[in-house]
């Protein structure tokens, strides 16, 4: 199973910047040994089940937990009998209009 999960997670009472709290975000998602791409928006992830990729979201709010209001979007694509998906679906694009920005 490939769960792909893109999220943005970071706290609203923190300033204009919160790149240093974000740093941190994805550093956790860095360290889990996971396939990952940061993007503009947020950081994309896959894992082999549900179950993983909870565990991130929930170790990412455990980073921000002591600030009193955190933003969260997260977007889930789950499909049974694939794998690799996080460069897979761009490469299926790729093959279709050529070489994109990533």
């Amino acid at each position: 199973m490939s769960v792909l999960v893109n999220f943005a997670m970071f706290p609203t009472d923190s300033g204009i910047s919160v790149s240093s709290y974000v740093s941190k975000v994805v550093q956790m998602v860095r360290d889990s040994g996971l396939p990952y791409k940061l993007n503009p928006m947020g950081t994309t992830y896959e894992t082999e089940t549900m179950a993983e990729a909870l565990e991130i979201l929930q170790k990412a709010y455990e980073i921000l937990k002591d600030h009193n209001r955190i933003y969260s979007v997260v977007n889930f694509d789950i499909q049974k009998d694939k794998s690799n998906r996080i460069s897979s679906k761009i490469e299926s694009i790729e093959s279709k209009i050529g070489k994109i920005n990533t």
